[in-house]
């Protein structure tokens, strides 16, 4: 990516104006005591993505993970992919020339089969290619922490997650101010070898009094392209952000809560398609997420958890066309430098629920009631060859919901949560229109025999309704020149899933003070309906040469020019796909140290044909281990993760196979004092040259990154 001075010279003006403005209120304090480190021990965070009612991790029903802002901050990540790496059932898919993310639960992922959530609000962009089909764009420093459930258990949290929930935070003031702090200012630089170039990050906060507090983030960052472990450069993988995110919350009187967020992202890179082999465009993405919420809630009205928010998220991506393949297909069509394609979605919801807490006899109930409404609207518009919008079409589609879920407790020792979701969506674009509508139950018992284990089952079900794309999609592929074929009669995906897992946590274990957790669990998801694209009706001729119109071989099939014999594609529902998996999670803090594992292993596959489903991840394993020196002021480890071949690729997919791999990371970070923190990280320590499973360019080789962050604050 060129480097822009102007921004650069922005980043650094907005940097010294905090600076100044921070440090004329209060000077740091050299002989200040370091703060002490938050425990390794995640899985203590309070979580509210299985049931909408907050309670630990470590306590929840269900494959729940959390991943907090230390653990960010340790790893200065500049792909999410680095931040959901260490968790269990989770992968992502990416494209290194594109600073779009996808998420990958337990083999599902694409077309809202993950519902990811940005503060609430959903994150439903999609674009066809060789790559996911559902992608969102959030830079990690804007992150304050992430709250994961697996599995269609969390349909209460939105339609269609039949592969389960990813709820980002984004930073707040309580991320940068103690509570008995009430202005302040924190300063991030980060700079790095093999491409991370530059990383600045502002953010400011005041508090006024206890009725109201606002905060407000820079982030720019700017990469360069960056070589494997071959030493081989990856073309086009740099690019250059742009971000402001405000936020403030309001306590007009006891219990009430007003809140709102802005967040606005601007990303600038360019490359050659997914592989770097196709026309070469220009990409400027614009990733725009507003909410307002109230909440009340007061503990002397136990019948009264009431919670409603409202959001709007929008996604422009502009390409301009800049240069062509070796073929001059695009030339041949008449696209011409400058030339533009354009896709856009504009979403619009809102989710609104309360609780009430009760006793009935030596029963206590959480009763939570409420309902959900999306509306996605996509437009794309093609003046650079027709294919963006032959296979990214216009439409409309809005999913209702409404749900209630009691959540009960006995004697202490037993739970059960039983819960109902009703679904509705409406689809339409052109002369095509689809609805369809369905209940779907979910029961989870919980048993604890004695203190410190908890067994627990589930069943529950899901309902997706199909996208915009997979109905109505039409068109002629570029090369060779297939046809893709819409299918208004798709029907929903429903999802069966049984769960069972073990939730441990014991303190004092050897040591005074320490602290062990661990969930454990496995899960069979059959998926009744699964949408997948296949090749439909008879083999027929297509051109060799590219830009010669496929219509000519109705004339002339088999002979030259027209030799390539190909078969339409269409999405289909199958009878039945089925997941089956394995997860494990623990974690253990002495103190002194901690030292965490993470373990996947899933299978799918259609269930008729047995043939693998290509969006299952190879098995993966991670450990963390970190040791506390000065105090604890400084933490010294390392991560290592290991993931296995998969080489079963379904015979036709674009998606390569790929070989085992390890990678070894060294990090560290210095608490100097209250004001002071300097981090430090070597990634692929060993310059191993490897690519993840489903992206199409190799993995950076060895990167090494440090940032300083310094902070001012009054009291």
């Amino acid at each position: 990516m060129p480097y822009r001075p102007h921004r650069a010279l922005l980043a650094l003006g907005v940097s010294l104006t905090a600076l100044t403005a921070a440090q004329a209120q209060v000077l740091p304090q050299p002989a200040a005591r370091p703060p002490a480190p938050a425990s390794e021990v995640s899985l203590d965070t309070l979580s509210v993505t299985g049931t909408k009612t907050a309670e630990p991790a470590i306590d929840a029903l269900s494959g729940t993970s959390i991943v907090t802002r230390e653990q960010i901050n340790r790893i200065q990540p500049s792909w999410l992919s680095e931040v959901l790496s260490q968790v269990p059932g989770v992968t992502t898919q990416e494209n290194q020339n594109d600073p779009a993310q996808a998420i990958n639960i337990r083999g599902l992922q694409d077309f809202g089969r993950v519902n990811v959530l940005v503060d609430g609000a959903r994150q439903d962009f999609q674009t066809s290619g060789h790559s996911a089909n559902g992608v969102f764009y959030l830079d990690p420093e804007l992150v304050g922490g992430v709250d994961i459930t697996r599995g269609p258990t969390s349909t209460i949290y939105g339609s269609g997650a039949i592969g389960g929930v990813v709820a980002f935070r984004t930073r707040s003031i309580d991320d940068i101010l103690n509570p008995d702090e009430t202005a302040g200012a924190v300063q991030k630089w980060g700079f790095g070898t093999n491409g991370q170039k530059f990383l600045n990050s502002t953010s400011l906060g005041a508090r006024i009094g206890t009725g109201a507090d606002v905060f407000g983030q820079f982030v720019y960052r700017t990469n360069d392209p960056y070589k494997d472990g071959f030493g081989t450069l990856v073309r086009d993988t740099g690019n250059e952000l742009t971000s402001g995110l405000a936020k403030f919350n309001i306590r007009p009187a006891d219990g009430h809560e007003i809140s709102g967020t802005a967040l606005l992202q601007q990303f600038d890179f360019a490359n050659a398609g997914t592989s770097n082999a196709g026309a070469r465009f220009a990409n400027s993405v614009r990733a725009d997420t507003y909410t307002l919420g109230y909440r009340f809630a007061r503990p002397d009205v136990p019948l009264v958890d009431f919670s409603i928010k409202g959001y709007a998220t929008s996604t422009h991506n502009q390409l301009t066309f800049l240069s062509d393949t070796a073929s001059g297909l695009y030339g041949n069509l008449g696209v011409k430098a400058g030339n533009r394609l354009t896709y856009d979605i504009e979403t619009r919801g809102f989710d609104v629920h309360n609780t009430a807490r009760f006793d009935t006899w030596a029963i206590s109930h959480a009763l939570t009631v409420g309902g959900d409404f999306v509306s996605n609207d996509v437009r794309t518009t093609d003046n650079a060859g027709g294919f963006g919008s032959a296979f990214t079409p216009s439409g409309s589609r809005s999913l209702a919901g409404a749900f209630i879920q009691d959540e009960m407790r006995y004697g202490g020792w037993l739970r059960v949560i039983a819960a109902g979701r009703y679904d509705h969506y409406e689809l339409s674009g052109g002369t095509l229109r689809s609805s369809g509508d369905r209940i779907s139950p979910k029961i989870t018992v919980g048993v604890s025999p004695f203190a410190g284990i908890e067994f627990y089952g589930t069943y529950a079900e899901g309902y997706r309704a199909p996208s915009i794309t997979e109905t109505l999609v039409q068109g002629i592929h570029p090369f060779p020149a297939f046809s893709i074929l819409p299918n208004p009669n798709l029907r929903p995906e429903v999802a069966h899933n049984v769960e069972g897992g073990v939730n441990i946590k014991y303190n004092d274990v050897i040591t005074p003070g320490d602290t062990f957790r661990a969930k454990i669990n496995g899960f069979q998801n059959t998926v009744d309906n699964f949408i997948n694209i296949e090749t439909v009706g008879p083999t027929y001729f297509v051109p060799a040469i590219p830009g010669i119109p496929a219509s000519i071989c109705t004339r002339i099939p088999g002979r030259f020019p027209c030799v390539i014999p190909v078969q339409s594609f269409q999405y289909l529902n199958i009878a039945q796909a089925e997941l089956t998996g394995v997860e494990l999670e623990g974690a253990y803090d002495w103190g002194g140290g901690f030292v965490s594992l993470a373990a996947t292993h899933t299978d799918g596959r259609d269930v008729a044909t047995r043939q693998t489903l290509l969006t299952v991840p190879p098995d993966r394993i991670s450990t963390t281990l970190g040791l506390r020196f000065l105090d604890r002021s400084l933490t010294l480890g390392s991560r290592l993760t290991f993931v296995d071949e998969r080489l079963n690729v379904p015979a036709g997919a674009t998606v390569l196979a790929t070989k085992a791999y390890g990678l070894v990371d060294f990090f560290a970070s210095y608490q100097a004092n209250e004001w002071v923190r300097a981090d430090f990280i070597v990634q692929n320590a060993f310059d191993k040259r490897y690519r993840q499973y489903l992206n199409a360019l190799n993995n950076p080789g060895l990167v090494a990154k440090a940032a300083i962050s310094i902070k001012f604050a009054t009291r």
